[in-house]
């Protein structure tokens, strides 16, 4: 047998569905029943009983399933051991990471340097101010930022992770005696001006411009860092909407952080300049959607 048509076989006997197998193996169901006959003709036996209503795998098809869905895997797994260690995975990667994201990501950097040992690993600050600058400039190789992300020269990955939305008062805004608030709210307070080249899209989905009635949301100071957020906000010369990476790592006597109860989380990805799409950022983004994928298990 072929690998492929292993492929073949192990997919169909999951899926018992000629159809759904072709659409997974991105195949036309005439390949996949090609394959079967083929695979049958050499042993001898029907591997699977075909009627216009169902597909159900044989005795003979069972036995043939437990002894190479095994052998299958192994090769998958040697496969992708020895693509880890190619000659492209060396060299440097420079990661933009905005906020306390590096932290966040500390499972996920730890399997990417566990494949990757011989790869220099580093960091640069990138403010919400500028949130593509420096990726576009070459400076960075990708970006973990918010979604969502409609730039057409960038390559959105897999959600790393998502978090809530809370809204930052001084400790002496009548608000801070609240468990939680609406993003109603922000029709009746003023905050933070986004100082720098921000998508107005982009910036919405964390500071909107309305509240949800339709309230245009006023803006006051710009800023173009957390910090100048923070200082603005314990003076009590605004408030501020902020995902919750804010109140885990920035607490603050002088702030309070309240629950959004009506917003929708904030969803954290990696980005890359498409036409970068390097050898090593393609091996971030793997190490990346592993992690998701067993995360989730």
């Amino acid at each position: 047998m072929e690998l492929r048509d292993i492929e073949i076989f192990l997919t169909l006997a999951e899926e018992l569905h000629f159809g759904r197998s072709a659409e997974r193996l991105h195949v036309s169901p005439a390949r996949v029943s090609q394959a079967i006959k083929k695979q049958e003709r050499a042993i001898g036996a029907q591997l699977f009983e075909r009627t216009s209503h169902h597909v159900r795998i044989t005795p003979i098809g069972e036995v043939l399933l437990q002894r190479l869905k095994p052998a299958y895997e192994a090769i998958q797994d040697a496969i992708a051991e020895v693509t880890t260690v190619d000659r492209h995975a060396a060299g440097t990667l420079t990661l933009g990471v905005m906020g306390a994201q590096m932290h966040d990501m500390a499972p996920l950097l730890t399997r990417f340097r566990s494949r990757h040992p011989s790869v220099e690993l580093r960091f640069r600050e990138v403010f919400f101010s500028d949130p593509f600058g420096a990726l576009r400039a070459g400076e960075v190789d990708a970006v973990t930022t918010w979604l969502p992300v409609r730039e057409p020269d960038l390559t959105v990955g897999v959600v790393l992770r998502e978090e809530p939305l809370n809204l930052m008062v001084c400790a002496e805004h009548p608000l801070a005696r609240q468990e939680s608030v609406s993003m109603e709210v922000l029709g009746d307070h003023i905050v933070p001006r986004l100082n720098g080249p921000v998508p107005a899209y982009w910036e919405a989905a964390v500071l909107p411009a309305r509240t949800p009635a339709g309230r245009p949301v006023r803006r006051g100071p710009a800023v173009t860092t957390f910090y100048e957020i923070l200082a603005l906000v314990a003076a009590g010369d605004a408030v501020c909407t902020v995902p919750d990476e804010g109140r885990r790592y920035n607490a603050q006597t002088d702030v309070v952080y309240l629950p959004l109860h009506d917003a929708p989380p904030v969803q954290w990805a990696l980005i890359w300049r498409t036409d970068r799409a390097t050898p090593l950022v393609r091996a971030l983004t793997q190490a990346a959607t592993d992690y998701g994928d067993s995360a989730t298990r």
